[in-house]
């Protein structure tokens, strides 16, 4: 994975647009963080290959991005987002990474599931 470049992502996301989507959407603050520093919450969320359709799409910031995707119900956003994989041009998928190299976030979108 590679740093955003967000000209490359914007364009990924338009590319995708008014399509069905399968999504994979992840959040963890880790999971068994509190095993070894017990002031640590642990927090995560979850979905995979759900489908969502969106209109518009936008990713903004300096770094971490944030991402949102407006549905006609809804929205999903995504904050937090450091890398994205530059070699895969039928997908998006992006991550977020800690100062320690850990996942934080991951928004993956997708014409197949994952």
């Amino acid at each position: 994975m590679e740093l955003i470049n967000q000209t490359e992502v914007q364009q990924m996301i338009d590319k995708l647009k008014d399509q069905d989507l399968y999504i994979h959407l992840e959040m963890t603050t880790g999971a068994y963080a509190a095993h070894y520093d017990s002031t640590k919450h642990p927090a995560a969320n979850f979905i995979t290959n759900a489908i969502i359709r969106y209109s518009h799409g936008s990713i903004s910031g300096n770094g971490p991005y944030r991402v949102g995707l407006k549905m006609n119900h809804g929205w999903v956003y995504t904050e937090g987002l450091t890398h994205f994989e530059q070699a895969d041009t039928d997908r998006l998928i992006m991550a977020g990474h800690d100062n320690q190299g850990k996942l934080v976030v991951a928004l993956q979108l997708s014409r197949e599931p994952f």
